[in-house]
C-alpha cells in the first residue's frame, strides 16, 4: 500500500487547492470523491443541446485577492464577465442589489429623483446601507423605500430561500442584502470577475492532474478511513500523514450529536427552441414562483448557439441526511453553532484531523473565500516542515 503525505476528502474548491499545492512542494496526496466526478459544486458540463451547464446551479467567480485570482490564473484564461440581476416582484423588474436604477424602475421619475437626492443627501453616494439601517430613518420617504425593499426583495425570497423569517436567521446571513446607493448594476463589486474561458471543469483537471497525486471518484471516504482511539486508521493500517476534510462533519462522526440543518437545492433545467430565454443571466424571483430563481447559461458563459438555449430553474428545500439531496447551505444560528461546535471538538482529538470549507466549517463561504483559505492551510502544512 503506497504511504501518502496527504488524504484529502472531497475535490472541490478546497480540496483541489491544497491538493494542487502540497503536490507540487513534493508531497504525495490521495483525493478521495464520493461522486463521479471532480470539480465538487463547481462543476460543468455540456449538456444534450451542446450548451455547458452549471450541475449545481451558477458560479461567478468574483474577489477582491490578487493572491488568488493570480493562483487561478495559472490554471485558467477567463472570460470577462460583470454579473447583473434582476429581481421581479410581480409584473415589475429591476437591479439586485436594489440601487438607483431600481428606483427609476419601480417609481415614477419625480419620487425616485427626491428619494435619491434623500439616499444620497444622508448616506452618501456609492455606499451600501443595510436595510435595517433605513428602517430606523427619521425620514417618512427613506423608511417606506425600506419597507418596499424589504417586503419584495428580502422577507418573501428569504422565505423561499431558507424556510424561515428573517428573524430567525444568523443577522449575518440576511445581511447580505443591502440598499446600494450607485448606479452601477453589478452584483458584486470586486476587482477580479469572470468565469474561466473553457468552463470549471478543465480547471479542475488541472489542478489534481500532478504525477503526485491520485484521485479516486465514487468512493466513500469512510470505507477507507476510520477514526478511533484519538488515531486515524486509511484501510486499518494507521495513517501517519494528515487528513484534510472538506465534507459534511456530522456525517463523518455517524451524526453522533445529531445532524447539522442545512438548506438544499433542487434544480430543473430546461432547454427552449429560442436563442435567448430572458434579459439577464440571473432573475430573482422574491414571490409568486416557487423557484428563487432562473439563470440561462448562454449568458453567464458567452457562449455562440443560434435557435436553442437552456436554462436552470432553482428551488431550495429542507435537507435531509437520508435523502440523495445534497447540503448547500448551513443554517446558522447559535443552537446549530452549539452542535458544530460538539463535532468540532472531537475533530480535535484527532492530531492529523483538518477542516477546511462550507461543510467542515459550518459556514458560507464563496468561492475565493475557499481558495483563500485552502491557500492559507497549504502555507502552515509547508511552512511547519521547513
Amino acid at each position: 500500500m503506497k504511504n501518502y503525505d496527504y488524504i484529502i476528502v472531497g475535490s472541490g474548491f478546497a480540496g483541489a487547492v491544497c491538493s494542487a499545492v502540497l503536490s507540487r512542494a513534493g508531497k504525495s496526496v490521495l483525493v478521495l470523491e464520493k461522486r463521479s466526478h471532480i470539480g465538487g459544486n463547481a462543476y460543468d458540463c455540456k449538456n444534450e443541446a451542446g450548451i455547458l451547464i452549471h450541475k449545481y446551479g451558477p458560479h461567478i467567480f468574483h474577489t477582491d485577492s490578487k493572491r488568488v485570482y493570480d493562483f487561478l490564473c495559472g490554471y485558467t484564461d477567463w472570460y470577462n464577465y460583470s454579473h447583473e440581476v434582476l429581481a421581479r416582484a410581480g409584473d415589475i423588474e429591476f437591479p439586485v442589489p436594489f440601487n438607483l436604477n431600481s428606483l427609476y424602475k419601480v417609481y415614477g421619475e419625480e419620487k425616485a429623483k427626491e428619494l435619491e437626492e434623500k439616499l444620497i443627501s444622508s448616506y452618501g453616494p456609492e455606499t451600501k446601507i443595510s436595510i435595517a439601517k433605513l428602517r430606523k430613518s427619521a425620514d417618512k420617504n427613506i423608511r417606506e423605500l425600506a419597507e418596499f425593499v424589504y417586503e419584495n426583495v428580502f422577507l418573501h425570497y428569504t422565505i423561499k430561500q431558507w424556510g424561515k423569517r428573517p428573524e430567525e436567521i444568523d443577522p449575518e446571513t440576511t445581511a447580505r442584502v443591502p440598499i446600494f446607493i450607485s448606479r452601477d448594476n453589478r452584483y458584486f463589486q470586486d476587482k477580479y470577475q469572470g468565469l474561466p474561458k473553457l468552463g470549471y471543469t478543465p480547471v479542475f483537471e488541472k489542478m489534481l492532474g500532478h504525477d503526485n497525486i491520485n484521485v479516486m471518484t465514487s468512493v466513500n471516504a469512510k470505507q477507507l478511513l476510520s477514526f478511533k482511539n484519538n488515531k486515524i486508521f486509511f484501510k486499518e493500517a494507521e495513517f501517519e500523514g494528515k487528513v484534510i476534510y472538506t465534507g459534511a462533519l456530522d456525517e463523518l462522526f455517524d451524526y453522533e450529536y445529531g445532524p447539522l440543518p442545512y438548506r438544499t437545492l433542487e434544480f430543473k433545467f430546461e432547454n427552449h427552441p429560442v436563442t435567448r430565454f430572458q434579459s439577464h443571466a440571473t432573475i430573482n424571483y422574491t414571490h409568486g414562483m416557487p423557484y428563487t430563481r432562473i439563470t440561462e447559461f448562454k449568458l453567464l458563459t458567452g457562449q455562440k448557439k443560434e435557435g436553442v438555449t437552456s436554462i436552470v430553474k432553482e428551488y431550495s428545500k429542507e435537507y435531509s441526511p437520508d435523502s440523495d439531496s445534497i447540503p448547500y447551505y448551513a443554517i446558522i444560528n447559535k443552537e446549530n453553532n452549539l452542535i458544530y461546535q460538539k463535532y468540532a471538538e472531537k475533530a480535535r482529538t484527532f492530531n492529523g484531523l483538518l477542516l477546511l470549507g462550507r461543510l467542515a466549517e459550518y459556514k458560507y463561504y464563496n468561492m475565493d473565500k475557499i481558495i483563500l483559505l485552502a491557500l492559507e492551510l497549504c502555507d502552515k502544512l509547508l511552512g511547519d516542515v521547513l
